[in-house]
């Protein structure tokens, strides 16, 4: 949806009102509008102001400048905050301190910046002090926010306050930072700003407007850092939409054993339980939470520490869960035993806890199974199929540790020590574990590869388990035994060494760690659809099927699998596909004992012998297709005629080649010899400089009219077959890469010949149709012409995203990452369909096609038929069905319910 124009940029919440509300993310971001919605309930929300989305745009199109409009209706904006509260931005006396957050349309934990305790300098700190009478709580929050300002705004690495810290730490044998005294904190300010003197040249600006200038800016700076960019990449977050600025007056969690900070959910979002969950710590702020450094308290102990606060907390959760009708993720201040509210959001949580959450959340009346659809990301239901450890594998190893449980799931790898490596290691084709002390949003590049996250130390609200949640990946925190050296590479635990390389695996659901390789077994979901299973016993099972049947009633695509095997199209339709979109009959060539028959039928050098070859392929071909006919119930199959070149089921040049000069060399002669050079001399006949673009698809079935009536035959016999035993089948006859109506006119001339043919010998008639794949963008453009012979369509979106393009599927790889980082490409047009230019041709050829016959069938066979995002798009084109991978059937029947309703979860 796009952005409502407005002159208006900066949106001010408090004392019960709001200039916003829930409605308004795209221009306030997910947590400007939050506050607004939480604000004007009257909920306890510390009054401030959000700086628009729209503010950002303007931002970097001023080359990163605020304009003079938008700085003055800030400050405005800040007077009427001062206030508010009754305080004001560098009063000595009385000083207001501000946090600064950022907050986009689409929550992204951990990417962009946030400073807090904005307005403290060399006099405020001491108004503080005199104010709360705590003068160690204001040096700390003093040498906080120099940490935050300095790293965030002016670019000084984190490290080397965490150094600084730790060497005032060490002198005075303090262990925790809770250990300093005012006199040490103070002593840490002095070196913190000597440090950014050194550092950037430049005193610690003393100015507070200055300093919220500096963070406002830095804020804005911080959508377009490398981690903030790398997360839209992963999750498809539009590059323009940018980010808000939260302005809000300081409340404090560090003022002592009275005071704490949390963060929270209002159910489980790894398993799904409808259970209080989250973390707090007492005399913290926010940071400390979240960024891993500390592993904090169950939030069910707040209970027995601040229960006045922690009952108000329940209380006010359990009414936003109601509000939104969704799971909150919040945080809190409690500041001299008083709740403040800082944050509500739908919460991230994996696909099982999805699942588990959408359908409970029908259960208990508070939503609809419409709005359940629309509540479950279709890519996380797929982490419902990843597999578990073989339960005796398992249970043979000792466990090393345990951890904290943050997100489900079975990781077994080679352990690496930093996000770098485990990109490396992956695109060797390893399987990394990525162990870290604890995760920083940098790591987001690696952890979206790793096969599981783990990490020392951190709760189950730190950066590794929300970003690991989210992501699907099984990861562990706090499992605080583990001693980690990046430097070295090693981990140390229980008296083992884990050294790079060697093998770690952990469940993600017990939080048990142990050193070796275990392998996997499918999940409950897959042993039901296998039958191995009763789906009675699986309460996972009946919960995902009773979601994917209520998606069923509100989508109008229909859902068919690519399947070339009895067995796939069995799994596809346990899955609930209705139908195969792409029967690929090449692959059945290389079943057991084929290849040789198909060789020889390559070799023929004559119709007669190569109608000898394939009359022993026919009765091959005829149980394949009867099997996947049969696996299908009566639904249709779509069946592909040859496809590839034929020197794709011969031997390599090279290999042959090595072959014949060792038997040379040997001195053997006679027929072994004899064959081999006559497999290379039709090897080199059949060379093509390019064969995507050589002798294939229609091309051979025009050269060898003989392969297609073959393939007809074996088709039309399997669906007699199947039709005397009382089994309905309209098998759909597709001819692949036409370009040009003489071409499809020609073959199908050969398929209605056969067909009639067969229905003659076996005194039996049966429907069928014939039509073609459109991948060739010539195809598209004469659609119209080609429809007065094709019955249906089905457009091979790989291979016309290759035409189209002029890329190769193949080898795009090597200069896609250029592409995304130029920002030529935003995706990679394989795995989402290029709406502009290839999906032009596809809309054009459904309009050109049904303008000559309106009753044309047309889908998609191509990868795009089971990503969520071409779902949408074949959605409003009017195809009538997508086709996918078996597996990917889960994921297109609810984004084509999603499409249908024309909502894309997170909007």
């Amino acid at each position: 949806m796009a952005k409502k124009k407005t002159n208006k940029y900066v949106y001010f919440f408090g004392n019960g009102k709001a200039d916003g509300d829930r409605s308004m993310k795209d221009l306030l971001g997910g947590k400007g509008s939050g506050l607004a919605e939480m604000s004007a309930a009257g909920l306890p929300v510390p009054p401030g102001f959000t700086i628009s989305t729209e503010a950002c745009t303007l931002y970097y199109r001023e080359k990163r400048k605020v304009p003079a409009n938008v700085d003055a209706e800030m400050v405005d904006n800040l007077r009427k905050l001062e206030k508010s509260v009754g305080a004001e931005l560098g009063d000595v006396k009385n000083p207001l301190l501000v946090s600064v957050r950022s907050g986009a349309k689409f929550s992204m934990p951990g990417m962009m910046d946030t400073i807090l305790n904005l307005g403290l300098n060399d006099r405020t700190v001491e108004g503080i002090k005199t104010r709360t009478g705590n003068g160690r709580f204001a040096w700390d929050s003093y040498r906080r926010f120099i940490q935050m300002f300095g790293n965030v705004v002016l670019e000084i690495p984190k490290d080397a306050f965490e150094h600084t810290l730790e060497a005032v730490k060490t002198e005075n044998r303090a262990k925790v930072d809770t250990d300093l005294t005012e006199g040490n904190l103070m002593e840490v300010v002095t070196r913190y700003k000597k440090l950014v003197r050194d550092t950037s040249g430049k005193d610690f600006p003393q100015d507070p407007l200055t300093q919220l200038r500096g963070a406002r800016d830095a804020v804005f700076r911080s959508w377009n850092n490398a981690r903030a960019i790398e997360y839209r990449r992963i999750y498809d977050i539009p590059d323009a939409i940018g980010t808000a600025v939260n302005v809000q007056a300081m409340v404090f969690g560090n003022m002592g054993d009275r005071s704490a900070t949390g963060v929270g959910f209002t159910r489980n979002p790894a398993t799904g339980a409808n259970e209080f969950y989250g973390e707090f710590l007492v005399n913290a702020q926010g940071e400390d939470v979240v960024s891993g450094v500390r592993t904090p308290q169950p939030i069910s102990e707040l209970r027995d520490v601040l229960p006045r606060a922690y009952k108000e907390l329940r209380a006010i959760t359990s009414r936003l869960e109601k509000h939104y009708k969704d799971v909150q993720d919040f945080e809190f201040t409690i500041q001299d035993d008083r709740l403040y509210m800082l944050q509500t959001r739908n919460g991230k949580r994996t696909g099982y806890a999805a699942v588990m959450i959408a359908t409970d959340l029908v259960a208990e009346k508070l939503i609809t199974p419409k709005e359940a659809v629309l509540q479950v990301d279709p890519e996380s239901v797929s982490q419902l199929l990843a597999p578990v450890f073989e339960p005796k594998a398992w249970k043979a190893l000792p466990v090393t540790t345990k951890g904290l449980p943050a997100s489900p799931g079975a990781a077994s790898g080679q352990a690496v020590f930093t996000a770098d490596d485990a990109v490396e290691w992956t695109r060797q084709g390893k399987r990394a574990i990525l162990v870290r002390k604890e995760t920083v949003p940098d790591d987001i590049h690696g952890m979206f590869v790793a096969q599981g996250i783990l990490t020392a130390t951190g709760g189950m609200t730190s950066h590794a388990a929300v970003v690991g949640r989210q992501m699907g990946k099984p990861s562990i925190v706090g499992a605080g035994a583990l001693e980690i050296s990046e430097a070295s590479k090693t981990c140390k635990v229980g008296g083992k060494t884990i050294n790079e390389g060697d093998f770690v695996s952990f469940d993600g659901l017990t939080g048990e760690v142990k050193v070796g390789q275990v392998p996997t077994t499918p999940s409950e979901i897959l042993k039901v659809v296998a039958g191995e299973m009763k789906p009675k016993d699986s309460d996972v099972y009946q919960r995902f099927e009773k979601l994917l049947s209520w998606a069923d009633k509100y989508r109008r695509l229909g859902i068919r699998a690519n399947a070339d095997q009895p067995d796939q199209a069995e799994t596809a339709y346990a899955f609930g596909a209705r139908g195969i979109g792409l029967c690929r009959t090449e692959h059945m060539f290389f079943g057991e004992g084929r290849i040789p028959i198909v060789q020889r039928m390559i070799l023929a050098d004559n119709e007669k012998d190569r109608r000898a070859a394939l009359a022993e392929l026919l009765p091959l071909q005829r149980n394949d297709f009867y099997g996947v006919f049969k696996a299908m119930h009566g639904e249709p199959v779509t069946i592909r005629t040859i496809d590839p070149p034929l020197h794709e089921f011969l031997p390599k040049r090279e290999d042959l080649m090595v072959e014949i000069a060792r038997l040379e060399e040997r001195g053997k002669k006679g027929k072994e010899l004899d064959e081999k050079q006559a497999l290379l001399r039709r090897v080199e006949q059949l060379h093509e400089f390019n064969p995507m673009l050589g002798h294939r698809g229609v091309r051979l079935g025009i050269t060898y009219p003989e392969i297609t009536e073959m393939q007809t035959r074996a088709i039309i016999e399997a669906a007699c077959q199947l039709a005397k035993e009382g089994t309905k089948c309209v098998p759909e006859i597709m001819i692949p890469l036409v370009g040009h109506v003489k071409e499809l006119r020609d073959q199908k001339a050969i398929v209605d010949r056969v067909a009639a043919d067969v229905m003659k010998e076996n005194g039996i008639k049966i429907k069928y149709l014939v039509g073609t794949m459109i991948e060739i963008p010539r195809g598209a453009v004469t659609a119209d012409e080609i429809a007065q012979e094709a019955q249906f369509f089905s457009f091979g979106t790989n291979d016309l995203t290759q035409l189209t393009f002029g890329f190769s599927r193949d080898d795009i790889g090597k200069f896609l990452g250029a592409y995304q980082d130029k920002k030529i490409l935003d995706k990679d047009p394989f795995a989402t369909i290029d709406t502009i230019g290839v999906g032009h041709l596809v809309e054009m050829g459904v309009m050109k096609g049904r303008s000559a016959r309106p009753d044309l069938k047309v889908g998609i066979c191509g990868e795009h038929g089971g990503d969520p995002s071409s779902i949408h798009f074949f959605e409003s084109v009017g195809l009538d069905y997508v086709s996918c991978s078996p597996y990917r059937v889960p994921v297109a029947r609810l984004a084509a319910a999603q499409a249908a309703l024309q909502v894309k979860v997170g909007d």
